[in-house]
């Protein structure tokens, strides 16, 4: 950070005072400077005599000045050429500047670890609000969580590209959680809908996508009001992944708003799920309709049991889906054509779903 952000500042200066600026660090390697040539040099005893004489000092034809830090421990130094008044104006005022700017990069950075501890829970409820105040940070904000995994392949250069859609560092906050996820904290309008919020996420997944070949897959919290209740949206975005992969697998982008039933589903006790497929299915196993029937109930919900328009889409005689169903109402008990069998039936489905994804977890 030191060299790259210092040098640019004392490279505007350049312009405007004729002496050689620089900074050094606390082993007194000089890290920025006018006269690029001296970049690297070290300057040990001019940090040593700094440290024993105060915050300035003129030393072997240079007028030092050390940069203030929170801690009151010494990080850098200001140097200017020259030992007589105007270097120490120029000295002073250029660590104004540095202090600065260096205030401005480590609040940025307090922030973007304040969030991240907020949302893995490392930080204590009642500090939130104390240690928001000391960063200026603003509380009773509107903000959402988008949790991005990457799936097949991760790609370290991932985080670069999502922060470069979020070019508001100290509102929107992306940050690297584990190997393969991301999260992005961001700020939002009142008011603002689910469908603003997958927008967003189809740009996070088209850029990765485009730019990086990377296949992810992105949950969505809910928004929250309160700083504190970030952890709680990374919660639910972790949760819409996790039920996404369950009950909708060939979606990219899982809404914890939009999870519906499946989110229910996936909060039961297994032993409760196996009781329930009992006793929906006390005529026969469900484990005893072949592929092609299981497609063809799903087609029939998909088509909000319109027996005409399914039989269509399936091209087959309407007479043949009507054997078909007779068929499963036969093996199961259970006529899909009305309406209390057809909702007991899809969530059979769902539960069936879910404990086959629990077992798969266990292997």
């Amino acid at each position: 950070m030191a060299s790259r952000l210092f040098q640019s500042i004392v490279l505007q200066m350049k312009d405007t005072v004729d002496r050689t600026i620089g900074i050094v660090d606390a082993t007194g390697a000089v890290i920025a400077c006018t006269d690029l040539p001296r970049i690297g040099e070290m300057r040990e005893d001019a940090v040593t005599e700094l440290g024993y004489a105060g915050d300035m000092i003129r030393f072997g034809g240079y007028t030092y000045r050390s940069v203030a830090d929170r801690s009151t421990r010494f990080e850098y130094a200001v140097f200017v050429q020259g030992e007589d008044e105007l270097a120490r104006s120029v000295c002073s005022l250029a660590a104004v500047a540095i202090n600065n700017i260096k205030t401005l990069y480590d609040e940025k950075h307090d922030k973007a670890t304040f969030v991240k501890n907020i949302i893995l829970d490392n930080i204590l409820p009642g500090d939130i609000y104390i240690k928001s105040r000391e960063l200026h940070f603003g509380s009773d904000v509107p903000r959402v969580v988008f949790l991005i995994h990457q799936v097949e392949r991760v790609d370290v250069a991932a985080i670069d590209v999502i922060g470069a859609l979020f070019p508001d560092k100290q509102k929107d906050f992306v940050l690297h959680i584990s190997e393969t996820d991301i999260v992005v904290v961001k700020e939002v309008k009142a008011g603002c809908d689910v469908k603003e919020l997958i927008k967003c996420a189809q740009t996070m997944e088209d850029a990765l996508n485009s730019e990086l070949l990377i296949k992810c897959i992105i949950g969505i919290g809910s928004i929250s009001t309160q700083l504190k209740d970030i952890a709680k949206s990374f919660k639910e975005a972790q949760v819409s992944i996790e039920v996404g992969s369950v009950f909708d697998n060939e979606k990219a982008i899982v809404s914890y708003e939009n999870l519906g039933i499946g989110r229910l589903i996936y909060q039961l006790p297994t032993t409760l799920c196996e009781m329930f497929l009992n006793e929906v299915f006390k005529k026969g196993s469900i484990d005893s309709l072949d592929q092609e029937t299981l497609y063809t109930i799903q087609k029939f919900f998909e088509n909000n049991l319109n027996v005409s328009e399914t039989s269509r889409k399936l091209f087959v005689h309407r007479n043949t889906l009507v054997y078909r169903l007779e068929k499963i109402k036969k093996l199961t008990g259970l006529d899909l054509r009305e309406f209390d069998h057809a909702i007991v039936f899809k969530v059979a489905l769902m539960v069936r779903k879910y404990l086959e994804s629990r077992e798969e977890g266990r292997v």
